[in-house]
């Protein structure tokens, strides 16, 4: 590990390289200056553009315009909130919900938020050791986190106001605020826990005020919205994004990226993260700006652009597809894959056929045996044609099947039997057993 600070310089090859500060929802957020041999490359990393953030460190405005006045040759800025008008709220908003909310509340406080979110543990604690309450942490990143961020100094609490759970349950209801990860419905996280009364220290009681201090991501809603449902049904009152301004995103809204544009004055530049729809508009963006339209690049994952003396382009695709990681397995076959969807379509279908070792001919009834295929009064006896289907498939042209068309007779036979039946497409395994 190399420890380095914003502004200080190493080379990487043929790049000299820097880091920036930016603000962000996370302690050090940084951007990244590459010096080329071209020009100068700025990647803003995720950012916001708050003036009054929690930590007290905005982001480098006076070094963004030392660039600009070098000359930027490449910006390549975040786009995920591009479709969000006008500037993102401060820090300072959530802080002073965060204050009335401890400050009002009769019982306890639960804050569920990102367990990376440091600041808004920062504006947690400060609200409650105004309050005169105790502060406890439950999910273990959020242990961990909280743990690393005070050991490092990111986080700071007055004497006292931190305890532990066990602690926690000694005191009563209107001296204690919880923090906990959970804010995106993950199942196994301490809020869901909770919501689903299944947590071993804490249980809901009437009274209690629950803050999710986060914006679902797109595809957690089903995940937080029951969260939220299971806590209301125990008679907590929940306050979200929804109803509460307790939260603020980490990204830039657009007034922010015509800022960063404007400060950096690109020749090229290149959106990037967020979904293709984010790219293409903050590319509009960069166009307004007066970006010329064929030094602006909509590029999707795999895109290689390359960019010399002469101009840019992109000139091919590269491999970026997604890593599975399976157990201890890096790496998953596409095959697998295929075979688990299968599977958890249609289900599986099993048949086991005993053949006479000399002559090939089915010994007695196959035995069929289906999981996650259909169930009910019609099963047996589906089940019992399926096997008089693989005895005539193995012996209507009046030839033995051998070991290289085995699999293929009975597989071809039951899967038209099945479909016909059921309207099901099942993954079929043939088992041949010689006696």
């Amino acid at each position: 590990l190399h420890e380095i600070m914003p502004g200080e310089a190493f080379q990487l090859g043929a790049f000299n390289v820097e880091f920036f500060r930016v603000c962000h929802s996370i302690p050090d957020a940084m951007g990244l200056i590459f010096r080329t041999p071209l020009g100068t490359v700025v990647h803003t990393g995720d950012f916001k553009m708050d003036h009054t953030p929690v930590n007290g460190i905005p982001t480098d405005f006076a070094r963004l315009a030392q660039l600009s006045a070098e000359g930027v040759f490449l910006l390549l800025s975040d786009s995920t909130y591009v479709e969000v008008t006008g500037y993102t709220p401060s820090e300072m908003v959530v802080s002073d919900a965060l204050d009335r909310i401890i400050g009002d509340a009769a019982g306890r406080v639960m804050v569920a938020t990102f367990a990376s979110l440091i600041s808004r543990v920062q504006q947690v604690i400060d609200a409650a050791s105004k309050h005169g309450r105790k502060v406890a942490v439950a999910g273990r990143s959020m242990v961990d986190n909280v743990a690393m961020a005070t050991k490092m100094g990111y986080l700071t609490a007055p004497e006292g106001v931190m305890v532990s759970l066990d602690e926690m349950k000694k005191l009563p209801p209107e001296q204690v605020v919880l923090v906990t990860t959970g804010s995106q419905g993950e199942p196994t996280s301490a809020l869901a826990r909770i919501a689903n009364g299944q947590h071993p220290d804490i249980k809901v009681q009437p009274g209690d005020t629950i803050v999710v201090s986060a914006t679902p991501i797109p595809g957690n809603e089903v995940g937080v919205s029951r969260n939220i449902d299971n806590l209301v049904r125990q008679g907590a009152q929940v306050l979200h994004s929804r109803n509460a301004l307790v939260h603020v995103h980490g990204h830039a809204a657009q007034e922010e990226l015509k800022l960063m544009l404007s400060l950096t004055q690109p020749t090229y530049f290149v959106p990037v993260h967020g979904e293709y729809r984010h790219l293409w508009m903050h590319s509009q963006i960069a166009r307004s700006m007066n970006v010329p339209d064929d030094q602006v690049f909509t590029m999707e994952d795999g895109d290689i652009l390359e960019i010399t003396k002469r101009g840019a382009q992109i000139v091919g695709r590269t491999s970026a597809d997604y890593v599975y990681v399976d157990g201890l397995a890096v790496g998953v076959d596409r095959v697998v894959l295929r075979d688990r969807q299968h599977l958890s379509e249609d289900g599986v279908i099993v048949a086991i056929v005993a053949v006479d070792k000399q002559s090939g001919q089915p010994v007695g009834h196959p035995d069929v045996i289906s999981r996650g295929f259909i169930e009910g009064d019609m099963l047996d006896e589906l089940m019992e044609r399926a096997g008089d289907v693989v005895v005539e498939a193995l012996t209507a042209s009046g030839e033995s099947a051998d070991r290289s068309d085995f699999s293929s007779r009975v597989h071809d036979a039951l899967s038209r039997f099945l479909y016909d039946e059921t309207h099901l497409r099942p993954l079929i395994l043939p088992v041949r057993m010689e006696v």
